[in-house]
């Protein structure tokens, strides 16, 4: 089931690109997590926060597949080794693209496609991308991300 999703946000493409990479915004829109790893073709990266393993659960990894700050980041994903004991076998893609609007304007386009047979959570997608990027935008237009939902 694939998932994609345009929002524009008032910003320019290198505060929404901090706003997804770095510390900060990654740990208010992110139910915690920090995205950990370089943002470099071929390099691993990690979501890292709090969950069943602690302060330290990996909740999702995978390979940078393309990285051009502040325009492009698509990344391969899996579930956390906690989450699946397949873990490995459950892949999706996950791609950013951010593109000047206009002065202090982004249109932020994520896409979430190519997932393998069986992934747990590509039904979950339309449920859960759609609040994320709104916290994203609430998090870069006003400081606050929007509450995680019970």
């Amino acid at each position: 089931m694939d998932f994609e999703m345009t929002i524009y946000i008032a910003a320019e493409p290198e505060t929404v690109w901090e706003a997804i990479t770095g510390e900060a915004g990654s740990r208010a829109v992110m139910w915690g997590s920090v995205l950990r790893g370089e943002l470099v073709p071929g390099a691993r990266y990690e979501y890292v926060g709090p969950g069943q393993d602690g302060e330290e659960t990996v909740h999702v990894y995978g390979e940078v597949l393309e990285a051009e700050p502040p325009t492009l980041l698509r990344l391969s994903e899996h579930p956390g080794p906690s989450y699946r004991e397949n873990h490995a076998e459950l892949r999706s893609r996950m791609t950013w693209r951010l593109e000047r609007a206009g002065e202090g304007l982004t249109k932020a386009t994520f896409t979430n496609d190519e997932w393998s047979e069986g992934h747990p959570a590509a039904e979950e997608t339309a449920d859960t991308w759609p609040h994320v990027l709104s916290s994203f935008k609430s998090y870069v237009e006003t400081g606050r991300a929007l509450p995680f939902p019970a």
